[in-house]
C-alpha cells in the first residue's frame, strides 16, 4: 500500500467518527496497539526533541531498503499520534518518506484539535522520521 493510499484509508476511518472524544479514543486505541519498542532503544539519543511528553523513536533500514520504525511514549495520546505516523510511513523507502505530503493530519482535523505544545511535538515527530529517511538515503549513496 502506498503512503497516499494509507493516508486515504485513515481519512476514511476518521470520517466515520463524528465526535472528537471518540476520535481521541480511537487514536489512543491505535497507540495501545503499537508494537512494543525494545527497552534498549529507549535511550536519550532516541528521544524526540521538541515534544512535551517523552517520545522515543527508532528506525532501521531493512534488507529491501525500506525504513522500519518503532516508537513509544509516556503519554497515551502522543503514543497514538506516533502510531498514526508509523502506520503511514513504515515500510517505505527513504525517498518515499522524504517525498510524502502528510496531509492526512489536517484532513482528519488532528492539527486543529491539538494544543500548541502537542502540535509542536507532532511536527518534531514528522521531522525526526524524515531525518531518519534522509540519513538512510545518504548512507545508501
Amino acid at each position: 500500500m502506498t503512503i497516499e493510499q494509507r493516508q486515504q484509508e485513515l481519512i476514511d476511518e476518521f470520517d466515520g467518527i463524528d465526535d472528537w472524544m471518540d476520535r481521541y479514543g480511537y487514536i489512543i486505541d491505535l497507540g495501545n496497539a503499537l508494537p512494543e519498542i525494545d527497552e534498549a532503544k529507549k535511550t536519550p539519543q532516541n528521544l524526540i526533541e521538541g515534544c512535551q511528553s517523552r517520545v522515543w523513536l527508532d528506525a532501521e533500514l531493512d534488507d529491501e531498503g525500506k525504513v522500519r520504525f518503532t516508537a513509544d511514549s509516556d503519554a497515551i495520546i502522543v503514543k497514538g499520534i506516533i502510531s498514526l505516523l508509523i502506520s503511514v510511513l513504515n515500510g517505505h523507502t527513504p525517498d518515499e518518506i522524504l517525498d510524502a505530503d502528510l496531509h492526512f493530519i489536517n484532513d482528519i482535523g488532528l492539527g486543529e484539535h491539538l494544543s500548541p505544545t502537542r502540535s509542536n511535538g507532532l511536527l518534531a515527530m514528522v521531522k525526526q522520521m524524515k531525518m531518519y529517511a534522509m540519513a538512510y538515503k545518504a548512507k545508501k549513496q
